[in-house]
């Protein structure tokens, strides 16, 4: 067995030599490793770039205060003239929907469509959907007029059979007996069999 194996054998008496020779590496914690230069500049350069970028961040901060700032002087003096967040909203969106009308790209869509809409209504194939569409208009129309002519005709036919015509004299028969027998009085009425003929008795047995 070697002496790296004696080293690492815990039952060795010599288990702590390699151990205390690492800790007996001096280490400097004052020196940092300094990042390389980025590739193509000096180290000048990245130095002054880098004081850029710390006023830039400084003047970000700087700027986000007043904007802060800036938004509360807005509210407060929208506060004091009574407008609300919703009617901001509504101008907001007013003068949105404003900003796309007169858009390019709007416009440009407005023009497309009407050529798209004369295209497709000067198509052929428009107009015999349109023609089609119609003459079954019509049709419906003629088959819905056709109908209604049958019916009434039909109506007429009944009322001038004989069966209709007995049924109305019936009908005329028995209305007039009813009048005729409100105006002259019940006496009028047919009476039942055997009733008219009794007298009625004087006295009514309990």
């Amino acid at each position: 067995m070697d002496s790296a194996s004696q080293d690492i054998n815990l039952n060795s008496p010599n288990k702590g030599v390699l151990s205390d020779f690492l800790t007996d590496v001096p280490v400097d914690p004052g020196v940092a490793p300094r990042t390389p230069a980025v590739e193509g500049l000096t180290e000048v350069e990245e130095e002054e770039l880098r004081a850029e970028l710390a006023k830039v961040e400084e003047e970000i901060v700087t700027l986000r205060q007043v904007l802060a700032a800036k938004e509360r002087h807005c509210g407060e003096l929208k506060r004091r003239l009574g407008l609300s967040t919703l009617g901001e909203l509504k101008q907001n969106l007013s003068r949105s929907w404003h900003d796309v009308q007169v858009s390019t790209a709007y416009v440009k869509t407005s023009e497309k469509l009407g050529e798209w809409n004369e295209k497709v209504t000067q198509s052929d194939l428009y107009k015999k959907t349109q023609e089609t569409l119609s003459q079954a208009g019509q049709k419906t129309s003629a088959a819905l007029s056709t109908m209604g002519s049958a019916i009434s005709r039909k109506l007429g036919d009944m009322r001038n059979s004989a069966t209709f015509k007995s049924f109305e004299d019936r009908v005329g028969t028995i209305k007039s007996k009813v009048v005729g027998s409100r105006e002259n009085g019940i006496d009028n009425l047919p009476s039942s069999p055997g009733s008219g003929e009794q007298p009625l008795p004087d006295h009514a047995p309990f």
